[in-house]
């Protein structure tokens, strides 16, 4: 991505940088995020396969004996979010997905972004998603910013994609959110906002929207399905773990305080600070 220019998301003092999931049927799932949702296979270590675009890492899959399916109203994915370049790549990526009749969750126009919905084969939502410029979006005097779920248009949208192929996902794309499946609300602030340094961008009823540099969400945390979850066992499906890199080091080192203040503990790894959020996702913060 040296050659592209980041999206604002990715530019901010901290973002996601990947996610993992567990899946019980490898085979199946990898096959959709690389010819529906268009990522390549960068490495297949043993245990599954590490999806991304143009040689950066977005996504790893893996598998393994004793997988159970995680109920829908347990804690963990609500969505992975893949932010596309630009309203072109949208609607390519909307026309593909259209001739290979795949079913979609929803549309919506959020006035910070455009989005769409789908799920994969193991229940897994995603996002795929264009933002519009910053300067565009409306902050309030609080610093918050305006978002709301409104009517995307998407046979406008479709007509507006490139008639040639499409060759999956165009270099730049990122994983410009993740939305997660929590027990609490307040308890998801606490840890979101008061430890980890990230500000509430948005509220919804039973969501808060967190991020970084005032970008619109870089994490989201509801309880639309899981109000009152309890920790997640380590042999679901679904997310297992999913990283935030730090721009800042600053921030990073001062994340990193808190989270030992609280008395949380971390674990030191080549990639950086492992640990678990209340609910047992599990999280690496890096520089």
């Amino acid at each position: 991505m040296s050659d592209v220019v980041q999206p604002f998301a990715l530019t901010r003092p901290a973002h996601v940088r990947a996610a993992h999931l567990i899946v019980s049927d490898l085979a199946a799932v990898s096959d959709f995020y690389r010819k529906i949702i268009g990522l390549q296979v960068i490495e297949k270590p043993p245990s599954g396969d590490v999806l991304g675009v143009r040689g950066q890492p977005l996504l790893t899959l893996t598998t393994g004996t004793g997988v159970s399916r995680a109920p829908r109203n347990a804690a963990g994915l609500f969505h992975t979010a893949f932010l596309v370049p630009d309203r072109q790549e949208l609607a390519h990526w909307l026309a593909h997905a259209a001739h290979n009749n795949v079913q979609l969750d929803g549309a919506s126009d959020h006035l910070v972004s455009e989005a769409i919905y789908l799920s994969d084969p193991e229940g897994n939502g995603i996002e795929v998603y264009r933002d519009r410029k910053p300067e565009e979006w409306t902050y309030h005097p609080d610093g918050t910013v305006a978002m709301a779920t409104e009517r995307l248009n998407l046979q406008e949208l479709y007509n507006s994609a490139p008639k040639q192929s499409w060759n999956g996902m165009a270099d730049g794309t990122a994983i410009g959110h993740i939305h997660l499946q929590v027990g609490d609300i307040p308890e998801a602030d606490a840890f979101y906002r008061d430890v980890l340094g990230l500000k509430i961008m948005a509220r919804y009823p039973g969501a808060s929207f967190f991020a970084t540099g005032d970008y619109h969400h870089h994490i989201a945390a509801n309880i639309w399905n899981s109000r009152g979850a309890k920790a997640r066992e380590g042999n679901m499906t679904g997310l297992s773990d999913y990283t935030v890199r730090f721009n800042d080091k600053a921030a990073l080192d001062s994340a990193v305080a808190a989270l030992d203040a609280q008395e949380i503990a971390t674990t030191k790894t080549a990639e950086g600070f492992s640990l678990r959020d209340p609910w047992g996702i599990g999280l690496t913060l890096a520089a």
